[in-house]
């Protein structure tokens, strides 16, 4: 399971198709047309009911305004390259955000049908890093309310909408922290140098943050500055309900697992 996401209640999952459950986890059914095949990325946002954007391992965006039944894909400007995180803007649904294997972030105004470049890849432990997960989050600190997270092989980073430049997790104010560069460092940050393989935003509690790493889910109340492990094992994917933050579910250890009260229990999910 490469991502997940929550489409209002149903859940989506991208393995070797692209699965949907409408039921909690009880059956599944694959989305007809999606050209899944290696699914890369993978975005939803609570105010576009029916709208799945996914980012195809052969490059290129798809999209579907009707829950997955129906897709339109393209690059609309993109690179050739592989789309390996996807994005949509937390208070503005139709901005999309993607990050483009060795390229860097792009933007699209009009949910993904066409793009423009928008920054460089991000500079972490003396190389640039390709994001590898994304993450919009409406904080009062950002410009505009938005700020971009990216995780890479390398770590954690963010950028407000402006894309001025990338800055490490603060807490404080954000924004002073990145015009004067003097903040102190995050308090309980995620495993350093661990890659990070997927980022949820909670879209009805903002300051909440999942994370899966390598080393498990990994949880943060206040957007980002502490983080606490909520589940052990290797984790490849997570997404937070849309109304529900305390609802997640992950991909752990090759199989499905869900909580419904921020990771302090865990059930199974089975996938056919």
């Amino acid at each position: 399971m490469t991502a997940l996401a929550f489409e209002g209640d149903a859940l989506l999952v991208a393995c070797e198709t692209l699965l949907r459950s409408d039921d909690g986890g009880t059956s599944w059914a694959p989305e007809s047309a999606s050209g899944a095949g290696d699914i890369l990325a993978l975005a939803t946002h609570p105010d576009r009911p029916g709208r799945v954007i996914t980012g195809p391992a052969r490059g290129g965006v798809a999209v579907s305004d009707d829950g997955g039944r129906s897709w339109e894909r393209g690059r609309g400007g993109l690179p050739e390259e592989a789309v390996t995180a996807i994005a949509v803007a937390a208070a503005q649904p139709d901005m999309v955000y993607a990050a483009v294997r060795g390229d860097g972030l792009w933007q699209s105004e009009d949910a993904g049908r066409s793009w423009t470049f928008t920054m460089d890849r991000p500079w972490l432990a003396d190389a640039e890093r390709d994001p590898t997960a994304l993450a919009s989050v409406d904080l009062d600190t950002g410009m505009d309310g938005i700020w971009i997270y990216a995780g890479t092989e390398a770590g954690l980073t963010r950028v407000p909408d402006c894309f001025c430049r990338w800055q490490n997790v603060q807490p404080g104010n954000a924004m002073d922290a990145l015009v004067s560069g003097g903040a102190p460092p995050s308090e309980a940050p995620l495993p350093a140098g661990e890659p990070i393989h997927a980022l949820a935003s909670a879209p009805s509690a903002p300051e909440t943050l999942y994370a899966a790493l390598p080393s498990g889910v990994w949880a943060s109340r206040n957007a980002g500055v502490v983080w606490s492990r909520v589940a052990d094992g290797s984790a490849s994917a997570v997404a937070a309900h849309p109304t529900s933050p305390r609802h997640i579910v992950a991909a752990l250890d090759g199989g499905l697992t869900q909580s419904r009260d921020g990771g302090a229990t865990w059930s199974a999910l089975a996938v056919i």
